[in-house]
């Protein structure tokens, strides 16, 4: 039981202490800490898949797969609204743009 509280303990410090950190980061910055964070995601995902591979009821597996069903669709989120605010710094003048002549 007492395994449980620290888990759960853990997990609301680091939520608190990521909502903290994010809070206080510039605006300018949050597109290259969205890129950094994709980085993260896929740690998450890994960790998911290995607890799937660890499972062993039905409500585990069920449990796990839905852990990588999440995990692997922010990860591939995060590389979307990345490309998406990348897009917003591109010159939008004629010539001047990605495979186009100048």
């Amino acid at each position: 039981m007492l395994d449980g509280f620290l888990a759960l303990y853990i997990f609301m410090l680091a939520a608190f202490t990521g909502y903290e950190i994010i809070a206080r980061v510039p605006v300018i910055l949050h597109t290259p800490l969205m890129s950094g964070s994709n980085f993260i995601h896929g740690i998450v995902l890994v960790g998911a898949m290995i607890a799937l591979g660890h499972a062993r009821t039905p409500f585990e597996m069920a449990i796990g797969f839905i852990g990588v069903l999440l995990g692997a669709g922010n990860a591939a989120g995060g590389y979307v609204v990345t490309e998406r605010m990348l897009e917003m710094f591109k010159s939008s003048k004629p010539g001047k743009g990605r495979g186009e002549a100048k």
